[in-house]
């Protein structure tokens, strides 16, 4: 529902298109491309995909038409060699793990695509090192958009807590958020944490996290929080930038300035 809403996170990622450069490419990696093998979108005009149900009819109409980057994708696949990368021609597009954030950040959808899907089939390291190898794209101009939720427990969701979270939930938070800032490259170290098993009891909102760790890493920098909130108790929304927040300080009245959140008035969900 944060396509269709104005809320803090909204304003948030709106506030990130604003004021980041703008990219060449995006390569977006998100949880609900989760299947078992390692592809990226090469098609020329993704599909929208409205991957849910049970929701208004207003968020099934919406569109997302940003051109595909064939070039970009075969470029990817030569990247992480000798890892073996399949090239999505007519099979996937772009899901709402996408589409949902970049029509905030960039609502004329005027940037080219790419996905990556997460393959079901590897270990948590495999993601890492991946990241690792993608983060020469940065340096390209390519964008590398993580979509997912570090906290994500659909079996422990708390429908009085629409903008609220779990004593655990905020414990593991915060964990990542601390281990992310000091050591990205020794991110697998939270799984070891009391509360990873309740925060992530699947890996597919997880994942997407340790690409942005392993090209931190990969750089020698760290990942700066750049909004935090927490929804239906059981779910994080915080947002982390690789370097984001050199850009985002220039502006003081920049939405997406504020690391420790977002105004309780404005993040319903």
């Amino acid at each position: 529902m944060n396509t269709l809403e104005s809320n803090g996170y909204t304003q948030g990622w709106a506030a990130f298109g604003e004021h980041l450069p703008r990219p060449k490419a995006i390569l977006a990696i998100s949880a609900h491309w989760y299947f078992g093998a390692t592809a990226v979108t090469a098609m020329a005009r993704p599909r929208t995909i409205h991957d849910f149900y049970g929701f208004p009819q207003e968020l099934f109409d919406v569109e997302y038409p940003a051109p595909g980057d064939p070039d970009l994708a075969g470029e990817i696949q030569e990247l992480v060699k000798p890892q073996w990368m399949g090239l999505d021609q007519d099979q996937w597009g772009l899901d709402h793990g996408t589409w949902s954030v970049l029509k905030h950040m960039y609502p004329d959808a005027d940037v080219p695509v790419v996905q990556l899907s997460l393959n079901a089939t590897q270990p948590a390291q495999y993601h890492f090192d991946l990241g690792r190898a993608l983060a020469p794209l940065r340096e390209k101009g390519v964008m590398v958009l993580g979509s997912g939720n570090v906290v994500h427990n659909l079996r422990r969701v708390q429908w009085d807590k629409p903008d609220d979270g779990t004593d655990w939930g905020r414990r593991f938070d915060d964990a990542v958020a601390q281990q992310l800032a000091s050591a990205p490259g020794d991110i697998l170290k939270v799984t070891e944490h009391p509360d990873y098993a309740m925060a992530v009891p699947t890996p597919d909102h997880f994942l997407p996290l340790l690409y942005m760790a392993g090209i931190a890493a990969e750089e020698g920098s760290g990942i700066e929080q750049l909004l935090q909130g927490h929804s239906l108790g059981s779910i994080s929304m915080t947002s982390y930038g690789i370097g984001a927040h050199v850009e985002l300080a220039k502006d003081p009245h920049c939405a997406a300035q504020l690391p420790r959140g977002v105004p309780p008035e404005q993040s319903n969900i």
